[in-house]
């Protein structure tokens, strides 16, 4: 499978992950309408920072500490819980995968 963003065919491997991580912000909203997901703001704000972590070091933290980082980086909010609920479908593999990444080690990152 492929994606096509702005008339560039981007590759997709395994579960449909990105064979090579894009950082444009044209490529969530591409992948998110494949997987019938509306962005909102607060799935930009997951999309950005899996996409920091992924660029300090190489791949996206699996979802026990996804959890456990947002709560340290935006106090406040039921992290387990929102995080499900804008990437229902495992959210440390949905999330990245829509954020434009590659595929995570593991189950789901680090």
């Amino acid at each position: 499978m492929s994606y096509v963003v702005n008339g560039q065919e981007l590759e997709s491997g395994e579960e449909d992950f990105l064979l090579e991580a894009n950082f444009s912000d044209e490529v969530p909203p591409v992948i998110a309408a494949n997987e019938k997901i509306t962005l909102t703001d607060e799935h930009w704000l997951v999309i950005h920072w899996l996409r920091e972590k992924y660029k300090e070091d190489g791949q996206t933290p699996n979802f026990r500490n996804m959890v456990s980082m947002l709560e340290d980086d935006h106090p406040g909010t039921d992290w387990k819980k929102k995080l499900y609920d804008l990437f229902p479908n495992q959210p440390a593999r949905q999330g990245p995968r829509i954020a434009g990444l590659t595929k995570p080690y593991g189950k789901g990152g680090y």
